[in-house]
């Protein structure tokens, strides 16, 4: 602060004696100036303008000088941590142990299942795998009614082997409403479209509630070809009944089902409806592909067969005429009402009216 103090009385005084100075030289030489003229200044206010701003730009100089230096931090840029992408899931799950042993005395409640394989589960049954992203992303289809029992040992068994397969999955069983004739077909057709409702899937397995697979090897996931995956039941002795057989568990991409027109809306009862199924995909120029016959075991829960199901002789007849009825009967032509969709940890459960006839 003094030296500031200093400099300004210094320039003060150097201010006046230039100023002085320039008065005698005005004196001098006043006989010689003339007044100015035509908006010119004096030779006076000029050079005392001249000095002055001398002086200014001294002064500001020196404040300068005074003034510390600051130094600008320079501010860091915090990154956000990148994401890690995930890599595709194998195609060989490396979790998967083959063989299963299947026994069908689970005796809890659905409470009890939620705690014992709901780990890992969202809402109406979906799950993705946390380390890898699947490429099937799977609808597994349950045509149901009245199969309580059955459905606890389906959940038991399958969700654990759903999530070894790595597969980006979601479980939605198709509650027949009323008791009228049960139409296993027709239901597959509406847990197609109800399941596209909640997500992008690309490839749906239609499976019966009481077949589990004794060995996880058997991928519940689409193929190049539609897939029969329930190739050797228990009931069947671990064979299948006849070569064209294309019942109790398959598999289809999005576009092999719609390409088929879906399956039929017309087998009310028991029977011919996963026979016309085949003859669906033979007529597309499509074949069916199989697991062999040790990996596509499967055990069936032993039961009644279910009132409002009995078989219905009408249908066998109907094979004959699949390649017409394809094209009109099926997705194009379904015809149902939602009453009620209701999600859980395990699953997604949509009950329907599909307008059946009276059982």
């Amino acid at each position: 602060m003094l030296r500031t103090g200093f400099h300004f009385l210094t320039f003060c005084a150097l201010f006046s004696l230039l100023c002085f100075s320039l008065f005698l030289l005005y004196n001098k030489t006043s006989a010689n100036l003339q007044p100015a003229t035509n908006g010119h200044k004096s030779l006076f206010m000029e050079m005392t303008e001249n000095v002055t701003k001398a002086v200014v730009q001294q002064m500001e100089s020196k404040k300068s000088e005074a003034k510390p230096a600051v130094k600008e931090e320079k501010k860091e840029e915090v990154k956000e941590p990148e994401k890690k992408l995930l890599e595709t899931c194998s195609d060989n799950p490396p979790a998967l142990v083959g063989p299963l042993r299947v026994e069908f005395d689970f005796k809890g409640s659905l409470e009890d299942l939620k705690t014992d394989v709901g780990v890992g589960l969202e809402m109406g049954g979906r799950y993705k795998p946390p380390n890898c992203v699947s490429k099937y992303k799977v609808a597994i289809i349950i045509p149901f009614r009245n199969r309580h029992e059955h459905l606890k040992h389906w959940l038991y068994y399958l969700h654990p082997i759903l999530k070894r397969q790595l597969l980006d999955y979601g479980v939605y069983v198709i509650n027949q409403a009323g008791n009228g004739k049960f139409n296993r077909a027709k239901l597959l057709n509406v847990g197609f479209l109800e399941a596209l409702k909640q997500y992008d899937y690309n490839c749906f397995v239609f499976s019966d509630v009481d077949l589990v697979p004794l060995n996880d090897r058997n991928l519940y996931r689409c193929f190049d070809n539609p897939r029969h995956l329930a190739v050797g039941m228990d009931k069947f002795g671990y064979n299948l009944p006849y070569n064209t057989y294309f019942g109790g568990v398959s598999s289809m991409s999005k576009t092999q089902f719609e390409k088929i027109n879906g399956c039929p809306n017309t087998y009310w009862g028991w029977g011919g409806e996963d026979d016309d199924l085949y003859n669906r995909v033979m007529n597309r120029g499509m074949t069916v592909s199989r697991p062999d016959l040790m990996t596509g075991r499967y055990r069936m829960v032993k039961h009644d067969r279910d009132k409002h199901n009995e078989p219905n002789p009408v249908n066998p007849g109907k094979l004959s005429g699949t390649r017409w009825t394809m094209e009109k009967d099926g997705l194009n032509s379904l015809s149902y009402k939602v009453v009620e969709i209701t999600n859980n940890i395990l699953f997604s459960n949509v009950t329907v009216d599909i307008e059946a006839p009276p059982g």
